[in-house]
């Protein structure tokens, strides 16, 4: 038995970015920071920032791209994937991404508040189980009625 699975929350270190393959298939990519600290030998609180890269391919990649920006806090799940290839001076190179399965975006959504004359884009909560066909459970998240998440979606995360 083998098992390659990979759960983070952190926040977006940019803005998703959307591309087709050849064949048409849509992927997303984008970043997620995650801290963590820790005392160190001097005793003292230290805080370090690991990066992820994150690959999200069809429908999940699609809702990421159009309701993710860059800060919100997410969590994400999917294997670990390891890709090479050679470099334009021939040097073979490596990346380490997560691809998703699962994004889920932690932010409540946003209130109408502050500038009256600021109208905040809007952002639906994302949670998008990879190869789920359009229409499938009525675009809701989760299979619950509605789009937003709420504290109950939260008590589901795995840990």
């Amino acid at each position: 038995m083998s098992l390659n699975k990979a759960m983070i929350i952190g926040n977006l270190g940019r803005d998703p970015e959307m591309r087709y393959t050849p064949n048409g298939q849509s992927v997303t990519q984008f970043t997620v920071a995650v801290n963590r600290n820790f005392k160190g030998s001097d005793g003292e609180w230290q805080e370090e920032t690991e990066w992820f890269r994150v690959v999200a391919w069809g429908q999940t990649g699609e809702r990421a791209a159009e309701n993710l920006r860059k800060g919100v806090k997410v969590y994400v799940e999917g294997r670990l994937q390891t890709r090479n290839w050679e470099d334009q001076t021939g040097n073979k190179r490596y990346t380490t991404e997560l691809v998703a399965d699962r994004v889920v975006s932690l932010e409540r959504r946003q209130r109408d508040e502050g500038d009256p004359g600021f109208t905040p884009p809007a952002r639906k909560p994302v949670e998008t189980p990879a190869g789920s066909a359009s229409g499938g459970s009525g675009g809701s998240a989760g299979g619950r009625d509605g789009d937003q998440l709420d504290q109950s979606d939260l008590d589901d995360l795995p840990f």
